[in-house]
């Protein structure tokens, strides 16, 4: 049975805007990977999203115009769009934040985080052919235990988010990310690196920025050197997967 179906030939799961293309896969299908898989063939704004219930799991496929170096600043953009949009649907007061790069916390509860892939055989400052934003977002616990035994852990569920279903959180995400990447465009990178960064979980006595190839740049009070953190080494690990489950930890 093929775990493909292509919403121009169905009733679409999501209701999203052009230029976005959409489609969607089984609940054993992969959506990163398929859309690393495709990301050639089917071009800027192809969104794979899988029907999954405990899941919100989808990728989309940019095509910068950017060098390698700089163009995988996306990523961020991609994570702001996303906690634009679980800030839409989030009960008052609720805190969402980033564990750098790539974590994503409600209130400090980790609930999943985003990732980005690109051909592996692009050259640091040539443009390349495409990127695949890719994330998880964990909409129902499905494990034993109260959320209370899982502090370092949580779900939209358990965080109030009653009336958000994957499918709406995807939605608003895409219309984010529009947003997100017009922002960029009009005003520059650090409008996007501003967003980011005021979610990003606090640290004291330190400033923070985003350098031009997507590292991040500490300094602390009274400390004349600066640490880099490589974006690069960062992606290609993410923290917040569980490798034995594929999902969020």
């Amino acid at each position: 049975m093929p775990i493909e179906t292509r919403s121009r030939l169905d009733k679409p799961a999501l209701d999203l805007p052009p230029p976005y293309r959409l489609i969607t896969l089984r609940e054993v299908g992969d959506a990163f990977a398929h859309a690393k898989s495709i990301a050639a063939e089917a071009g800027a704004g192809t969104l794979v999203y899988v029907g999954r219930f405990d899941l919100a799991e989808f990728a989309v496929v940019l095509e910068p115009d950017e060098p390698l170096k700089e163009a995988r600043r996306a990523f961020y953009a991609g994570m702001q769009a996303l906690a634009e949009a679980l800030t839409f649907y989030a009960p008052p007061e609720k805190l969402v934040s980033f564990d750098w790069p790539d974590g994503i916390r409600i209130d400090g509860g980790l609930i999943g985080g985003g990732r980005l892939a690109w051909p592996a055989d692009t050259k640091e400052d040539e443009p390349p052919a495409w990127l695949v934003f890719g994330a998880m977002i964990r909409t129902v616990a499905m494990g034993a235990g109260e959320p209370g035994l899982r502090p370092l852990e949580s779900a939209l569920e358990d965080e109030g988010f009653d009336d958000v279903s994957s499918n709406r959180l995807v939605e608003s995400f895409a219309r984010h990310l529009m947003f997100v990447m017009d922002a960029w465009q009009e005003e520059g990178f650090n409008t996007v690196a501003k967003g980011y960064l005021q979610r990003l979980t606090s640290e004291s006595g330190v400033s923070r920025q985003i350098d031009p190839q997507g590292d991040l740049m500490v300094r602390r009070v009274g400390k004349a050197d600066t640490e880099r953190r490589a974006l690069v080494p960062a992606l290609e690990a993410p923290s917040w997967i569980d490798p034995q489950t594929g999902g969020p930890r």
